[in-house]
């Protein structure tokens, strides 16, 4: 079988090269090409436009992570099946833990010092830290992401509530309510955790109205979209600090080989004191990528084999 690893992901074509063995040939490219019929078995990539979507000649396109929002479904030619990773969740909700502990500690407000000629008088002085314990979380999303946060969340003693399309109970969360009712929560969430997918329905959920909702001092969690969050509202929000403090790791602008340099927003909401900036980090680690590469592996000999694959996004059934 033929396999193509484009863009972001092609440095991993020996990995996955390793797991199929020598009868598979795993190519890397670092863009698709600009024109002419793209042919392959499968296709790897996490961002396919309408040109080249139409181009393809392949069973199978392989996603690899969770979002598929950057590849052009509808141009799809007919017959071609999408499917996605996930394997991300347990260090996403790492992260998400570690800046709410961070958000609620606060030992950023220690001193450098503790020696002998500092310690008297930074020990009279030292200052009262809160607890995460009794805290109430609001997650929006309540996907694989927001379920393995919502576990952590709860060994510390905060109420979960989860904020999903149906509003269904879980078992996971002390309270679940549907999207539409987002607004009449805010006001009780200490913390704001946007796990959810990027879609028309998610797209600027949260703008102005929303985040004034929030409580005076609350933080702000985004591990899902950028774009989830009105950009100008959040930078507003933040730098008049109406919001307490946000921990973001997605972007409104990302940097694209070939092309001029971009800051992460048309704001400088990544300078702002009260923003925990990272680039796209959170689900990034050597464990990941194991599990993330073993998935695909075992679909593509599940598509050889001519066995149901796992995790069909596409055509939708």
């Amino acid at each position: 079988m033929l396999i193509k690893i484009v863009g972001l992901h092609a440095p991993n074509a020996p990995r996955l090269r390793a797991l199929l063995g020598a009868a598979h040939a795993v190519q890397a490219l670092d863009a698709f090409p600009a024109q002419g019929e793209i042919a392959a078995d499968v296709v790897i990539a996490n961002a396919i436009d309408a040109d080249a979507a139409v181009r393809l000649r392949c069973r199978l396109v392989h996603v690899p992570g969770a979002g598929a929002e950057q590849v052009a479904l509808p141009a799809l030619p007919a017959g071609t099946t999408v499917c996605n990773v996930h394997g991300h969740e347990v260090p996403i909700a790492e992260f998400t833990l570690h800046a709410i502990l961070e958000h609620c500690l606060q030992l950023w407000q220690y001193p450098a010092r503790l020696d002998a000629e500092a310690f008297a008088e930074v020990y009279a002085a030292r200052p009262q830290h809160g607890e995460a314990a009794g805290r109430t979380v609001v997650i929006v999303g309540f996907g694989h992401i927001g379920q393995e946060i919502a576990r952590r969340a709860r060994a510390f003693g905060m109420q979960v509530l989860a904020v999903t399309r149906s509003g269904r109970p879980h078992d996971l969360a002390d309270e679940s309510v549907a999207v539409a009712a987002l607004d009449g929560v805010l006001p009780r969430a200490d913390v704001l955790v946007l796990a959810c997918p990027l879609d028309e329905g998610t797209r600027g959920l949260v703008g102005a109205q929303q985040l004034a909702l929030l409580p005076a001092g609350a933080l702000l969690v985004n591990v899902a979209r950028a774009e989830v969050v009105d950009e100008t509202a959040l930078y507003e929000a933040l730098k008049t600090q109406r919001l307490g403090r946000a921990a973001l790791d997605v972007w409104y602008q990302y940097p694209k080989k070939g092309q001029p340099p971009v800051a992460p927003s048309r704001h400088p909401i990544q300078a702002l004191p009260n923003v925990r900036a990272t680039p796209h980090i959170s689900a990034i680690t050597p464990a990941l990528l194991a599990r993330r590469y073993g998935f695909m592996a075992d679909n593509i000999a599940r598509l050889e084999q001519g066995q149901p694959l796992r995790n069909v996004i596409h055509p939708a059934t």
